[in-house]
C-alpha cells in the first residue's frame, strides 16, 4: 500500500508562495548573490594569502563552501517558484534537496565544533598547537565533517522516502526538509521522528555542548592572561566564531525542535529561510567585521597591493 501512495506521488505543491512572488524573488536574490559573493570573498582571501594558511582559516573555508553549497540547495528552485503560478518541486528533486540539506546541516553542526576544539587547542595549549592541528589532523577532521552529514542525511531522506502521501502532496514551506514532510505524510512518521530526535542529540547537541566546553576552557585561560592586551588579543579571534556558533544552533534548534502545538506554517518557514537562507550570508560579513586578519587580508587585496610583506 505504501508503496502505491509513494509511486503515485510524482510533485509535491510549496504553499509557502501563496502571497508575495515578486517580492520573494528580489529579496532571494539579493540574499543569494550577497551569499556567493561573500562566502567566495573568503575562499580567495584564504587561499591567496599567505597570513591566512592556518588551520582557523583552513575550516573557515570549508565553513564559506558549506554556506554556498546551503544556499545552493535551495535558493535556486525558489527563485524559480517565485515566478510561477503555482509552486512545486519533483519527488526525487524534493528528497535530492532534502539529502543535500540535511547533510550540510550535519557537516557544519561537526566543523563549528571542530573550530572551537581549534581555538581551545591554540589559546590553551599553544606549545602543543602545531602538532595537534597539523595538516593532516585538519585534513582528516574537515574530510570527517563532511562525511559525518552526508551520512545523518542518507538515514534521514531513505526513511523519508518510505513515507506515503494521500491525496494533493502540499508541503507548506517554500522548500524541501524533514519537518514538513513528515507533518504532510499519511502514514507512520515513528521511524523518522525517532531519527530527527536522534540526529538532534547527536549530530546537533553533541558538538553544541563541545563548543560550550571549549569556550569555558578558553574564558579561563583568558582571565589567567596577566596582560590586557593579550586577553583582548586571545578574545577577538574567537567573538566572531562565537557570533557563528549562536546564530546557527539557535536557528538549527528552533527549526527542527519546534513544537507541534501551536504550529503557524509562517513562522516555521521564516525560521527555515533563517537557518538556511539568511545565516549563510550573515557569516562571511560577521567574520569580516570582527577578524582583523581577514580585514587586513581584504583592504590589501582591494587596495592590489600585492602579496603580504612587499
Amino acid at each position: 500500500m505504501a508503496g502505491e501512495n509513494q509511486t503515485g506521488v510524482t510533485e509535491f505543491v510549496l504553499l509557502g508562495f501563496s502571497h508575495g512572488q515578486p517580492f520573494l524573488f528580489v529579496l532571494f536574490l539579493a540574499i543569494y548573490l550577497a551569499t556567493l559573493l561573500g562566502n567566495s570573498a573568503i575562499l580567495a582571501l584564504v587561499s591567496l594569502d599567505p597570513r591566512l594558511h592556518s588551520p582557523m582559516y583552513f575550516f573557515l573555508s570549508h565553513l564559506s563552501c558549506l554556506d554556498i553549497c546551503y544556499s545552493s540547495v535551495t535558493v535556486p528552485k525558489i527563485l524559480a517558484n517565485a515566478l510561477r503560478p503555482q509552486a512545486t518541486i519533483s519527488y526525487g528533486g524534493c528528497l535530492a534537496q532534502m539529502f543535500f540539506l540535511m547533510g550540510c546541516a550535519g557537516a557544519e553542526c561537526a566543523l563549528l565544533a571542530v573550530m572551537a576544539y581549534d581555538r581551545y587547542a591554540a589559546i590553551c595549549q599553544p606549545l602543543r598547537y602545531t602538532r595537534a592541528m597539523s595538516r593532516g589532523v585538519c585534513m582528516a577532521a574537515a574530510t570527517g565533517c563532511w562525511l559525518w552529514g552526508m551520512l545523518d542525511s542518507a538515514v534521514h531522506t531513505l526513511l523519508a522516502s518510505r513515507l506515503s502521501f494521500c491525496g494533493a502532496a502540499q508541503l507548506q514551506h517554500i522548500f524541501c526538509d524533514v519537518p514538513p514532510l513528515l507533518r504532510a505524510a499519511c502514514s507512520n512518521t515513528r521511524p523518522s521522528e525517532v531519527a530527527l530526535h536522534a540526529a538532534s542529540v547527536f549530530v546537533g547537541l553533541s558538538p553544541f555542548l563541545l563548543v560550550v566546553v571549549s569556550y569555558l576552557g578558553i574564558l579561563a585561560t583568558i582571565l589567567r592572561m596577566p596582560v590586557a592586551t593579550s586577553r583582548r588579543k586571545a578574545f577577538s579571534t574567537c567573538s566572531a566564531h562565537l557570533l557563528v556558533v549562536a546564530l546557527y544552533f539557535v536557528t538549527a534548534n528552533l527549526n527542527y525542535n519546534r513544537p507541534s502545538s501551536g504550529y503557524s506554517a509562517a513562522a516555521d518557514t521564516l525560521v527555515s529561510a533563517l537557518y538556511c537562507i539568511v545565516t549563510p550570508m550573515l557569516n562571511p560579513l560577521i567574520y569580516s567585521l570582527r577578524n582583523q586578519e581577514v580585514r587586513g587580508a581584504l583592504r590589501k587585496a582591494v587596495r592590489g597591493r600585492g602579496t603580504p610583506g612587499s
